[in-house]
């Protein structure tokens, strides 16, 4: 597929499966959606390659992602940092107030720790093209992903004892991540509000637009906006 300028490439052709079983997934606990804001600082340029799964080919549109000219990436709302480990490096998630999880890949300098409680707009990391876990990236960026998790991410533990679900990922290769974990706990962004944008899935993989909830002016994905 011919790629557009700063076109980030999707998440596949990663690492070979690590073996973790997967448990059924269970029924989620997930409350309403939070006032989220974005993953990064406002009064910027930001350029996003648009809506898609966190493969970039099949399954649930539940990733954006987002280029920020100062390029931090900042937490949208307060929760608690996941560090994920894999041979390659660390990546992040973010555990939030009612079962939503938000993670960060490709970032470098990674300014988190396991178990820091973040505030909304404290610093994550840097834009970039890390792969930890395996995947593909073309353009420094952070690829923004939404999940929700079902109760046993409250019990802590190792996934293999709780399933995926409790938030444990250490070790899975992206592939493992972006197909069995979004299939069972991938959340869309299609719809949903993110700092005063709301972000609307297109048919194709990276596409989609954002349209400023205030003024209603609408961009198309790919696409450079400033918020």
């Amino acid at each position: 597929m011919t790629k557009l300028p700063l076109r980030f490439a999707g998440l596949g052709a990663a690492a070979a499966l690590v073996g973790v079983v997967l448990a059924a997934p269970t029924a989620t606990a997930a409350g309403a959606f939070p006032a989220f804001g974005l993953p990064f600082d406002t009064g910027q340029s930001v350029y996003s390659a648009g809506i898609h799964s966190d493969n970039g080919t099949s399954g649930v549109k539940n990733a954006i992602d987002f280029s920020p000219g100062d390029r931090t990436v900042r937490a949208p709302l307060a929760g608690t940092v996941r560090i994920q480990h894999c041979a390659g490096g660390d990546w992040v998630t973010v555990d939030h107030d009612g079962g939503w999880r938000t993670g960060y890949y490709h970032m470098e300098r990674i300014s988190v720790t396991d178990g820091q409680k973040v505030a909304p707009g404290d610093a994550l990391g840097r834009t970039g093209n890390a792969l930890p876990c395996g995947g593909s990236s073309t353009g420094a960026h952070v690829h923004f992903t939404l999940w929700t998790l079902p109760t046993a991410a409250a019990q802590g533990g190792d996934s293999r004892d709780f399933g995926v679900g409790a938030g444990n990922w250490n070790g899975m290769s992206y592939n493992e991540v972006s197909t069995k974990v979004a299939e069972a706990y991938g959340e869309a962004v299609d719809g949903k509000t993110f700092g005063g944008w709301q972000f609307t899935a297109g048919t194709d993989q990276y596409s989609g637009t954002a349209t400023e909830t205030s003024s209603r002016a609408t961009v198309p994905l790919p696409g450079r906006f400033r918020v």
